[in-house]
């Protein structure tokens, strides 16, 4: 059991550590040479890298041991069923839900928050992302079933996605881009792309190469256009905050004539 559970665990430290090492040595040369932190602050990162490294190597882990087997034989499951179209609301429900425990969205939420304090509400953008996902992931499968092709999606997608960066303001523009690289992470690319997979290597006429992947650039271009799509709602909001100002203004210009003079 345990062996199982393990196996493959040598070549995920390899990974983990090649990813981490560039980091954690930069840092280190930089502190010896720049920064000059003290020795218990130095202590403290270096522990929070040890624990992000123990982290990283665990949860790829369980990734590569029981996300993509689960993902690939739901995936399976649902295609064998009479009722295909069922993948559509099963799939919406899962793309919102596996992005809600995306680390990097979770990330990339904060830092939004904390850069514009608070005056882009830091739930609202965070809904919107995982709607953006929820719906990707229902195209998908609806993709998958009508034997559609990617271009169908992309085109129009990243074609209203550079229309509407030139209406919203340029933080949403901004924001936008970086959220569809963001919904793209581990989770969704081990449990919903096997999803995809597993779902397209059971229906006929389907290609598991063709159909299966492309799950991945929808996920990019969704969460794009829903967070462009938050950006048109701040814009009509505060289009008509000014208009509500501009009237007020108006308004205070009217002045009352004195009593007695004139009709």
């Amino acid at each position: 059991m345990m062996q199982r559970l393990f196996a493959g665990y040598t070549a995920v430290l390899e990974e983990t550590s090649l990813a981490l090492a560039p980091v954690l040595l930069i840092f280190t040369v930089y502190h010896i040479f720049y920064l000059k932190v003290t020795r218990r602050y130095f202590v403290k990162i270096f522990l929070g890298v040890v624990i992000a490294f123990a982290g990283l190597t665990l949860f790829l882990q369980g990734v590569n041991i029981g996300y993509i087997p689960v993902g690939a034989a739901l995936g399976e499951l649902l295609a064998d069923l009479p009722y295909r179209w069922i993948l559509v609301p099963i799939g919406f429900f899962l793309g919102f839900s596996v992005t809600t425990a995306e680390p990097s969205v979770h990330v990339l939420v904060q830092e939004i928050d904390k850069v514009t304090a608070g005056a882009i509400p830091k739930r609202i953008m965070f809904f919107a992302l995982c709607i953006g996902v929820a719906v990707a992931i229902a195209l998908a499968m609806v993709k998958i079933l009508a034997g559609l092709s990617l271009w169908y999606f992309l085109i129009p997608g990243y074609v209203l996605a550079l229309i509407l960066s030139y209406i919203v303001p340029p933080v949403f523009t901004a924001i936008a881009f970086d959220s569809g690289g963001v919904a793209t992470g581990t989770m969704t690319a081990t449990f919903l792309l096997s999803l995809a997979i597993g779902a397209a290597s059971r229906i006929e006429n389907a290609n598991p190469l063709t159909d299966g992947f492309g799950i991945i650039a929808l996920v990019a271009v969704m969460p794009i256009l829903t967070v462009l799509g938050l950006g048109l709602l701040y814009r009509f909001k505060e289009r008509k905050s000014r208009k509500n100002a501009s009237a007020a203004a108006d308004i205070d210009r009217i002045t009352v004539p004195p009593a007695g003079t004139g009709k």
